[in-house]
């Protein structure tokens, strides 16, 4: 993935989760389609999704049990897993974090 967006719709309001814990922006590419950009707080987390999702580690220090895996995965700086459409995922969050979602059919 691109390390910048072009002709983009960024909405202002916060996606705010885990009482502030987890917060992103949407941002609505030329194509219709949407990215998340955000910051995870450390924590423990558990997210549902209905549509796939790639989850881009920028930066930041976590685990990450996916679904039907026992194993967690470690991701320290940069990494990206994906989560299938109609599951939930878990996040042990260990530094602040920056992300990006995409998100598939």
């Amino acid at each position: 993935m691109s390390e910048q967006f072009k002709n983009v719709t960024v909405d202002k309001a916060a996606n705010i989760y885990f009482d502030g814990k987890v917060t992103s922006r949407s941002v609505w590419l030329e194509g219709g389609s949407k990215v998340t950009l955000g910051i995870m707080l450390p924590g423990e987390y558990e997210f549902s999704t209905d549509s796939l999702e790639v989850m881009d580690i920028l930066a930041g220090d976590l685990k990450v049990l996916l679904p039907g895996e026992t194993l967690w995965r470690e991701i320290s700086g940069r990494g990206t897993f994906t989560v299938p459409a109609k599951s939930s995922f878990k996040l042990e969050v260990r530094s602040v974090t920056d992300y990006c979602c995409s998100y598939g059919a």
